[in-house]
């Protein structure tokens, strides 16, 4: 495989914590087990990394215990750090509190990771076969939003771009989100997070509303729809549903972010759309079957388990044909 990943987004500290359901307001719940791990853009890049992708992160992290926490998270996964740390501050965290349900909810604080700079990101050179990322949460950061859309924008045409607009697409200002869009390669999006851009409808109007109006030079976009799979259109105007693995869940944090990790590694090494599509489905399927949102499966799992499956269909028609 060449190039790398070039992640240019937020790794934050996650607190973890397990309970039952939400509490109601001016309620208490006692967790049933707490963590702290890395998370934010970490669980994107660590899905890219366990499927054979080399991952170098763009981001700033802090110089305080948040910001050594992650660089020894991103050290351990083998994911080189570019830039140099903050001097201001250190980095964000997210409380995450996960349902027994297997729903998670989120309550973020922001540091170094929000405030970008272009002579921050100088260190950064990217060179033909690399692929770069970004997520929205970056983008509605006040004190990153302007420099990194105008990286974005001076990155080489043939570099690939891959764009996550994330569930807080409604933060970042629509100027510059229209620029991002502009120049994104491949978006994978939820279709709540697809209709945001594109109006309302079914998927398949969506998807080509996404392409045609706001992403005119993109090769496609995936909208993601969890347990269902994901539904992918080209640029050639290919569309197709791509249907996900039915698994027993038990946290569904990071999952999106192991999907799109999973389905630009395959890209990256000349795996088809679609069927890249079913690998970072399967991806995600394993994924929620364990705790923790940086629980990406390695490219063995992924392989193993699609084997697995596609045997028992092949047997469960055959059975089917057999009674017929």
């Amino acid at each position: 495989m060449s190039g790398r990943l070039v992640h240019i987004g937020s790794a934050v500290v996650d607190f973890v914590y397990r309970i039952d359901a939400l509490p109601a307001p001016g309620t208490e719940k006692t967790a049933s087990s707490f963590a702290q791990v890395a998370g934010g853009g970490f669980n994107m890049m660590v899905a890219a990394s366990r499927t054979g992708m080399k991952v170098a992160f763009g981001g700033q992290l802090g110089s305080g215990p948040n910001g050594d926490f992650l660089r020894a998270a991103l050290a351990a996964e083998g994911i080189a750090t570019l830039t140099p740390a903050s001097t201001m501050m250190d980095s964000g965290n997210c409380v995450a509190m996960i349902s027994g349900d297997a729903e998670r909810t989120f309550v973020s604080w922001p540091g170094a990771e929000s405030v970008l700079s272009l002579g921050m990101m100088a260190p950064i050179r990217v060179a033909p076969g690399d692929w770069v990322f970004a997520s929205g949460y970056t983008l509605s950061y006040v004190g990153s939003r302007d420099a990194l859309a105008d990286w974005i924008e001076a990155l080489p045409a043939e570099i690939p771009f891959v764009f996550d607009p994330t569930p807080v697409i409604s933060d970042i200002p629509r100027t510059i989100l229209d620029r991002v869009l502009a120049r994104t390669s491949w978006l994978s999006c939820n279709i709540v997070e697809a209709a945001e851009i594109a109006g309302a409808g079914d998927v398949e109007a969506i998807a080509a509303r996404l392409l045609s109006n706001h992403s005119p030079s993109a090769e496609g976009v995936v909208i993601r729809a969890g347990a269902k799979g994901c539904f992918v259109r080209l640029a050639d105007g290919t569309a197709q549903a791509v249907p996900g693995f039915k698994v027993a869940a038990v946290d569904t944090n990071g999952a999106g972010d192991t999907h799109i990790g999973a389905f630009v590694s395959a890209l990256s090494r000349g795996v088809p759309p679609v069927e890249a599509a079913r690998y970072a489905n399967a991806a995600a399927a394993l994924s929620v079957t364990r705790h923790g949102g940086s629980s990406a499966p390695t490219d063995q799992e992924i392989q193993t388990f699609l084997g697995h499956y596609d045997r028992l269909t092949t047997v469960h028609s055959r059975k089917q044909e057999a009674h017929f």
